[in-house]
Formats: C-alpha cells, sequence, structure tokens
C-alpha cells in the first residue's frame, strides 16, 4: 500500500490528465449483463428468487442489468407448457415451471431480459407460443426478443443448406416478427444478433431500424487454442476497433443502441487456466469500458452452463451444479466496472510510455472516478493524476490477486464476495495529493479505482 505522505516508487512514471469538462457519452446503468444458454433454464432451481444466494450475487452486480438467455441451444430448443423440462445442448425443453422461476429470478434482481427464439430449427406457430409464454412472465422486464442465434452462421451449424444469405434471413425473421405481433403488439425485437458478420448488422439496421429496441453482435476474443493466453487477452485485438466502429456509425445513423449480447474471452468455454483467472478479470474491466468508450449499450458475459453441456471456465458466476454458486475472477472485474462507471465518461490523456496501462475517466457531481488498469506483468506503475480542477481529496479501491493466475483469493477495495453473494469493501485507501496532483503505484498485474474529490 502507498503510505499517504510517502513517495510512489513505481518502476515506470506515468502521467494521467483528466479534463472533467470534456465529456463524452454516458454510460447506460444496465450496461452489465450476463449471458445464459437457454439450457439453463431449464435447470430446476437455477435462475430462480429462491436460489437466494445466485439472485444476491447477480444483484450485488447492479440494481439494474440486463438478462440474456439464448445461446447456440436456442436454435434447437422447445417450449412444452405442461411438458418435462430438459437441459440438453441439443434437445433443451422449457416448460411453464421453468419460465415462472426466471420471472421470479427478474423480479427478484430488478435485471431486464433477452430472449433468443429458435429460428434454426423452429417453427413460426412455435415461436408465437413461446413469445407469448416468455411475455407474460417477464412483463415490463422484457427488454427483447431475438429471432435466432448467430444467424450468420447458420450454413456451419446445419440449420440451413450452403447459400444461406441476408436476404434469406430477413426473410425470415419478418414472417417470425409478423406473426409474434399478429399476436403479441407491442412486443420488442432485437438483432440481427450475429457472430461476426458485422455488414448485416448495419444491413438490418437499414430494413428494420425503425422497429428495433437493440441492434445484437457477439464477440469473443478468439477460441481454444495454444496460443489463447492472458498475453493475447492483454494486447489489443486488431478485429475489435474496426468491428466496434462500424457498430458506433450503424447505432448513430440508424438511432438505435447496439449491445454485445454473447461475449467473453475464448469461446468453447474458453480457455482452462486462462479465463478463469485474475488477468481474466483485468481483461473484463478493461473490455467493458472499451466497450462504453465506442457508445455500447452494454454486454451481456456468459455464464454457467455451455453449449456443450459443461461449465464454462470463463464463467463470473461458478457454479459447482450442487447448489453452490461463488464469484469468479472475471466477476470482479464487472463489480469495479459497474463501481467506477456510474456517470459521464471524459476526456482523459495517458502517457505511459511502453507501459501496458490503460485509464478510463468517469464524472459526477463534484469529483471523478479514474480507473487505472496496470496490464504489464512485470513492472508497476507510480501514477500521477491531474484535473482541470483542484484535487481537494483523493482514494483509492483496489482490484488484485496474489497473482494473475490465481482463481482464487481475489479482492476488491480489500474485500471478498462473501458465501452469501454480499461485498462489503473496506474503508477506501487515502491518496497523497498535492499541486502535482494526486499520487498512486499501480503494482504490475493489478487495478485501481481512484476518486478525486474536487
Amino acid at each position: 500500500m502507498y503510505p499517504l505522505g510517502g513517495k510512489v516508487r513505481g518502476d515506470s512514471v506515468v502521467k494521467i490528465s483528466v479534463d472533467e469538462g470534456r465529456e463524452l457519452g454516458e454510460i447506460s446503468q444496465d450496461f452489465a449483463g450476463l449471458g445464459y444458454e437457454i439450457s439453463s433454464v431449464a435447470r430446476s432451481g437455477l435462475l430462480s428468487a429462491e436460489n437466494r444466494v445466485y439472485t444476491q450475487l447477480v444483484r450485488t452486480l447492479g440494481k439494474v442489468g440486463v438478462i440474456r438467455v439464448g445461446g447456440n441451444t436456442s436454435d434447437y430448443a422447445s417450449y412444452s407448457a405442461k411438458g418435462k423440462a430438459v437441459s440438453a445442448p441439443k434437445s433443451t425443453v422449457v416448460n411453464r415451471e421453468s419460465l415462472e422461476q426466471l420471472g421470479s429470478f427478474l423480479d427478484a434482481t430488478g435485471w431486464k431480459l433477452i430472449w433468443g427464439l429458435n429460428l434454426g430449427e423452429g417453427t413460426e406457430a412455435d415461436a408465437v407460443e413461446e413469445a407469448q409464454a416468455v411475455s407474460a412472465i417477464a412483463g415490463d422486464k422484457l427488454l427483447a426478443l431475438e429471432i435466432g442465434n448467430e444467424v450468420d452462421l447458420f450454413t456451419h451449424e446445419g440449420h440451413r443448406k450452403n447459400g444461406y444469405t441476408f436476404e434469406d434471413f430477413l426473410g425470415q425473421y419478418r414472417r417470425y416478427k409478423a406473426a409474434i405481433r399478429a399476436k403479441l403488439p407491442k412486443a420488442p425485437f432485437a438483432g440481427p444478433d450475429v457472430a461476426g458478420q458485422t455488414d448485416w448488422v448495419s444491413r438490418f439496421a437499414e430494413a428494420e431500424g425503425g422497429d428495433l429496441k437493440l441492434l445484437t453482435h457477439h464477440y469473443y476474443r478468439g477460441g481454444q487454442r495454444p496460443s489463447s493466453s492472458l498475453e493475447m487477452l492483454f494486447h489489443a485485438d486488431p478485429k475489435l476497433a474496426p468491428m466496434l466502429q462500424a457498430l458506433q456509425r450503424t447505432s448513430a445513423s440508424a438511432k438505435v443502441p447496439y449491445r454485445i449480447c454473447e461475449t467473453n474471452s475464448f469461446s468453447g468455454g474458453g480457455k482452462p487456466g486462462v479465463s478463469g483467472t485474475f488477468g481474466a478479470a483485468l481483461w473484463v474491466l478493461d473490455y467493458m469500458f472499451t466497450l462504453a468508450s465506442y457508445d455500447a449499450a452494454g454486454l451481456n458475459l456468459e455464464t454457467g452452463v455451455n453449449q456443450l453441456g459443461f461449465v464454462s471456465s470463463y464463467s463470473p458466476i461458478g457454479d459447482d451444479e450442487h447448489g453452490a454458486y461463488t464469484a469468479m475472477p472475471e466477476y470482479y472485474g464487472m463489480l469495479a466496472f459497474t463501481q467506477a462507471s456510474r456517470g459521464k465518461r471524459v476526456a482523459v490523456e495517458t502517457k505511459a510510455g511502453d507501459l501496458n496501462l490503460s485509464a478510463y475517466a468517469i464524472a459526477k457531481k463534484g469529483q471523478s472516478v479514474v480507473t487505472l488498469i496496470n496490464k504489464d506483468t512485470t513492472r508497476s506503475a507510480a501514477v500521477e493524476i491531474q484535473c482541470k480542477g483542484r484535487i481537494a481529496r483523493a482514494t483509492a479501491m483496489r482490484l488484485k490477486a496474489p497473482g494473475l493466475g490465481s482463481s482464487t483469493g481475489v479482492t476488491l477495495g480489500g474485500a471478498s464476495v462473501t458465501a452469501s453473494g454480499q461485498w462489503n469493501p473496506l474503508q477506501p485507501e487515502r491518496l497523497q495529493v498535492s499541486a502535482a496532483g494526486a499520487r498512486i503505484e499501480i503494482p504490475a498485474g493489478s487495478a485501481a479505482l481512484v476518486t478525486l474529490m474536487l
């Protein structure tokens, strides 16, 4: 810990300048979200108000947020009101009791719902029945219905023959939507829910933008390969910025917000030994701020049982499948973001040399919060933060763990999330403030949320 009145002794000096008067945009209160395969809904007692620990873990992340139910399993799933619930990769069955439990979960958490309907193997009649049932349990918490999951990969999944085009999808989407609207005139929709064809989003916005709640896209840093490492997570994906720039332009032009509604580190459940470590928590925190910087409305981090039938190693909420649920490293990245993002994004200039450090600034009445993420694995940073206004006082809340590869022992503000899902941070660390600004040392492989009282 940096002692009050002492000297910062980082390996590299970093200067941060915050212009609290230069606003860049506001972060949605429901930016944070969790994503589930539809097979999770069929697991009795999981997404239910009766599951008090799980409910509290979600509430600890924020009073508002978005649950997205979909994934690859949704294009193989069916709804049977009185049938037996089945949770399986390619034969999930959701019944009325499953949905009633989900409705109680939404009520208990206060979070909204995006629900994916089966376009891959289902029918219009099936979709109408399911949409009616979901709408009945979700009520005003139904943010949107999606029709099809990763529709740009339908030929890869075997849902459609080779040559399936955007025009083919659009025609099917419109038929499903019309059938649903005949029964639910006010049903909200989102799409096109693509895996990688960002141009489908712009074309969808042009065709349907006047009748959409959200534009949706998926993103993973990569797949499960030998090269899938923390080093890869800690360095910019050359494909990400162009994708986000295109989505930002499309969203602004169509006046429809966009959301990365299925995302995490590495697809297929994550890379064991990487996706479930503290290093991934730092990646999540940085990634969420990156999305916000491109005006995204939010994201849904995948958690729990995946499309292959096992609990993903990247899950923010750990699940032993026997009723025990825990906050995993990525959870702390999300929690840090929700603590640091309440307000408006403001301009920040970072002079870090060759140190791999990111800085983001949020301003609200009388204070600014600067998030510092040191992704350098060997060097600490001596950081000096200046604002346009005078800094009267500064405090810090640190995100840290025994090591970047740690899967346990993660703390935010000196505290871990309890077994009951509660988080009670310790008193924040006071920082030295002088005419040069606020000073703090950020050890290698850690982060801090610095609050500046102006």
